[in-house]
C-alpha cells in the first residue's frame, strides 16, 4: 500500500480532524497528539494495511510504521489536515486474540509521574539528532571494519575523510543539543546554541578563574541541558518586565549575560561532574559487574520500556558517545529485541492460532531489523509469558555483549543494523544469537494460554 492511500486509512480510522492537535515523524513513527479514542478505532488502526502497531502515551498515540514509510506517510498525513474539512467513518473491528494496549494502558496510567514525563520531554530533545547519529556511526562503524581488514588503507584520503564524516555529529552536537534543548524548554533556540558554543569554545583553555583554568566542552550535553534550562526559565521571567518596544535587543542581551556567568561559574562545574559520575558510574558496572550486569540490564529493558523509565537512557547514551565515541549500553538493551524475536519464533511454532501466526509473520522480519513495538504489542504482551520469555532471551543476549564490552557508535539503532555500528560486530551479532535462543527455549518451556480461533464472517 502507498503512502498515501495509508494515510488516508489512518484519518480515517481516527474519524475527525478536529482531533488532531498535532502531528510529526519520529523516525519509525507518526506521532499525533490528539483526543483520546474509542477501542474500536484503536483496533481499526491496527488492523490497516501498513501499520506495524499502535501505542498510546498520555495524549500521544504513536503509529509505528517502520523507517523511510513513516516519513512518507507524515508528509502525506500533514497535507491530508491541511486540505480536508471531511470527516470519515471508523472501522469497526476487534482483534482475534489477545491485545497488549489495554494491559500497557493500565501500567502507563499508574506509572505517569512527574519524573518520568520529565525524562520523555528530556528525550525527546534528541530525537530529532537520532538520524545523524545514525549515519555517523554507521559511518564509523564501517571504517572500523574495513580498517581491520585492511589496515593499510589508514593513510588513505578517502578513509580520513569518511573518519571526519564520521565524526561531524559529536563536532556540533552541544550546539544542536543546545537549540532544541531550549526549543524544548520554551526558550529561543538560537541562544540555547550560543550558550552551548560558549561553554565549548577552544578559546576557554585560555582563560584562568579562581587560579584554575576553563575547560572547554566541560560537562557535555549535561551541561549544555543545564544551561538551556536556565536560560529559557530566566527568558520568561525577563520578558515580564522588559518593555515590548525593548524586547527585541534588551531580553537576548540580558539572558545571555546572567545565563552566560551562570553557565561558566556554576552550571558548567555541576554538569562536568554530574557527566563525569554518568561515565564512570555507566563503565564501573559494565567492568566489574560483567556478564551479571549484562544480564540483569538486558532482562529488565523491556519492563522499563513499559514503564516509560527507558527515557532517561536517550541523553545518558548521548552522554557516553560525546565523552568515549561509544556508548556500552546500548549494545547490551538492544538485546531485549532479539528476544523478542526468539520468543515470538516459538510462539509461531506452538500456537494453532492462524490469525496469530500471520501477525507474527508479519512483525517478525522488522523486529529482526530492531522495530520491536509490533511484537510487544501484537503478541508477547497480550500473551503475557511470552513477555517473560523474552526478557529471559533480553539477559543471556546482554550478558554477552557486557563480558566483552562492546560498544556502539550510534543510538537509534538495534537489531541486526546496529552490527555495523559496534567496535566488535562478531560478538554483537553473537549476543543476538544467544538472546533469540533463550528466548525460544524460554518461552517454550514456560508456554502459555493459545487464544482461540475466531471463525471469519
Amino acid at each position: 500500500m502507498n503512502p498515501n492511500q495509508i494515510a488516508k486509512e489512518i484519518f480515517a480510522a481516527i474519524g475527525s480532524k478536529e482531533k488532531i492537535h498535532s502531528s510529526e515523524c519520529c523516525m519509525t513513527r507518526l506521532r499525533l497528539e490528539l483526543d483520546s479514542l474509542s477501542d474500536d478505532k484503536l483496533a481499526a488502526l491496527k488492523k490497516i494495511n501498513g501499520v506495524l502497531g499502535v501505542n498510546q502515551t498520555e495524549s500521544e498515540l504513536q503509529i509505528i510504521l517502520g523507517p523511510g514509510r513513516a516519513a512518507e506517510v507524515t508528509k502525506c498525513f500533514q497535507e491530508l489536515l491541511k486540505a480536508s474539512d471531511s470527516k470519515a467513518s471508523a472501522t469497526k473491528s476487534a482483534p482475534s486474540f489477545g491485545d497488549g494496549r489495554e494491559l500497557h494502558a493500565k501500567i502507563r496510567a499508574k506509572n505517569a509521574t512527574p519524573v518520568k514525563l520529565f525524562f520523555k520531554r528530556v528525550a525527546d530533545i534528541f530525537i530529532p539528532l537520532i538520524p545523524a547519529f545514525i549515519a555517523c556511526g554507521l559511518i564509523t562503524g564501517s571504517v572500523n571494519i574495513l580498517l581491520r581488514l585492511f589496515p593499510e588503507a589508514a593513510s588513505y584520503s578517502s578513509i580520513l575523510l569518511l573518519k571526519i564524516a564520521g565524526n561531524t555529529i559529536f563536532y556540533a552536537l552541544n550546539i544542536v543539543v543546545g537549540w532544541n534543548a531550549s526549543k524544548r524548554f520554551g526558550g529561543t533556540p538560537a541562544l540555547g546554541a550560543a550558550l552551548a558554543v560558549l561553554i565549548s569554545h577552544p578559546l576557554l583553555s585560555s582563560v584562568t578563574l579562581f587560579d584554575s583554568p576553563l575547560v572547554p566542552g566541560r560537562g557535555g550535553i549535561i551541561a549544555v541541558l543545564l544551561i538551556s534550562a536556565a536560560a529559557s526559565w530566566l527568558e520568561k521571567h525577563v520578558r515580564k518586565f522588559v518593555p515590548e518596544m525593548l524586547d527585541l535587543f534588551m531580553t537576548p542581551l540580558i539572558v545571555f549575560l546572567i545565563a552566560g556567568t551562570l553557565a561558566i561559574l556554576i552550571l558548567q562545574p555541576v554538569g562536568g561532574i554530574i557527566a563525569e559520575a554518568i561515565g564512570t558510574a555507566a563503565y564501573t558496572a559494565v567492568k566489574s559487574g560483567g556478564a551479571l550486569t549484562g544480564f540483569i540490564l538486558g532482562g529488565i529493558w523491556l519492563p522499563c520500556v513499559l514503564l516509560g523509565v527507558h527515557q532517561a537512557f536517550t541523553p545518558i547514551h548521548a552522554e557516553l558517545l560525546s565523552q568515549t565515541g561509544v556508548t556500552i549500553l546500548l549494545p547490551i538493551l538492544a538485546m531485549a529485541g532479539a528476544g523478542q524475536v526468539g520468543a515470538c519464533a516459538a510462539v509461531y511454532a506452538k500456537t494453532k492460532n492462524h490469525a496469530l501466526k500471520k501477525t507474527i509473520l508479519s512483525a517478525l522480519p522488522v523486529g529482526i531489523m530492531g522495530i520491536g513495538e509490533p511484537l510487544i504489542y501484537g503478541v508477547t504482551l497480550p500473551l503475557v509469558r511470552p513477555f517473560v520469555g523474552a526478557c529471559i532471551g533480553g539477559a543471556f543476549g546482554g550478558a554477552v555483549q557486557a563480558a566483552f564490552t562492546v560498544g556502539a557508535s550510534t543510538l537509534g539503532l538495534s537489531g541486526l543494523p546496529l552490527a555495523a555500528a559496534t567496535d566488535n560486530p562478531s560478538v554483537y551479532l553473537l549476543g543476538i544469537v544467544a538472546s533469540y535462543i533463550a528466548g525460544f527455549i524460554a518461552t517454550w518451556l514456560i508456554g502459555f494460554a493459545d487464544p482461540v480461533e475466531e471463525e471469519e464472517k
